[in-house]
């Protein structure tokens, strides 16, 4: 993608084919809650993105937990969303300081949206970060999401996000979001603990721009409903 034009001087986000703009985000009529990641399973059986293709089955949370390189294509399609789970507002800071690094919020659905999706499956599922350096050494993030739900309960939602540079696997992140009611709209904040980069692994990130990646999984009842992906480069402002 091009185009990106920063926001501040922190960060700058693109989402499917359009730059969305820095808003203020509005309180909700969900309470907030506060995950931290849990521990994921460390011994699982690596396994390949053909592989998961291949098994005819639905694709659970320990399969993706084997993965061990960022993800080619989507492994699953827009439709499998049956809940219409849809994110609308996203904000990062730093817990350290309380600033707030970005803030980016989903426009209004328009008749061009939706010709849009149907011609590029990406769309709404693709993210591309810019931040300075200085992120890459920030010790706690936490992110805050807002996000509805259709006619259907969420049962056991949750969300594994494992992050690689090239092919190494930088961090797995687990969050249980638990139960959500039908026809609601939650706000809960992801309490990131970023592991402690070398000067070394530092200077190839912000010299390979795009080469860190992470894939975003959701599950319902450990079945895969929702699969984002996401780039990153660290050397805005330089």
């Amino acid at each position: 993608m091009s185009g990106i034009k920063p926001q501040t001087d922190a960060s700058v986000a693109e989402t499917g084919q359009s730059t969305v703009t820095s808003r203020e985000l509005k309180p909700t009529s969900g309470v907030l809650k506060r995950l931290r990641s849990r521990r994921s399973q460390v011994d699982t059986r690596p396994v390949t993105e053909d592989e998961l293709r291949e098994q005819g089955r639905n694709i659970t949370s320990e399969d993706v937990l084997g993965l061990r390189a960022a993800t080619r294509d989507y492994l699953c399609k827009p439709e499998d969303n049956i809940y219409n789970i849809d994110f609308t507002r996203f904000k990062i800071r730093d817990l350290d300081t309380g600033t707030v690094l970005f803030e980016i919020a989903k426009p209004p659905h328009t008749v061009e949206d939706e010709e849009n999706r149907e011609a590029d499956s990406s769309t709404g599922r693709f993210v591309r970060y810019q931040f300075t350096t200085a992120f890459l050494k920030l010790k706690t993030v936490g992110a805050t999401v807002e996000f509805t739900v259709g006619p259907r309960p969420l049962n056991s939602f949750r969300m594994i996000e494992r992050h690689y540079f090239k092919e190494h696997l930088l961090k797995s992140f687990d969050f249980d979001f638990g139960f959500c009611i039908p026809m609601s709209r939650n706000t809960c904040e992801h309490i990131y603990e970023f592991p402690q980069l070398s000067d070394s692994m530092i200077r190839q990130m912000v010299d390979h721009p795009y080469e860190t990646r992470s894939d975003s999984f959701y599950f319902v009842d450990n079945r895969l409903v929702m699969h984002n992906k996401a780039d990153y480069a660290y050397n805005g402002g330089q």
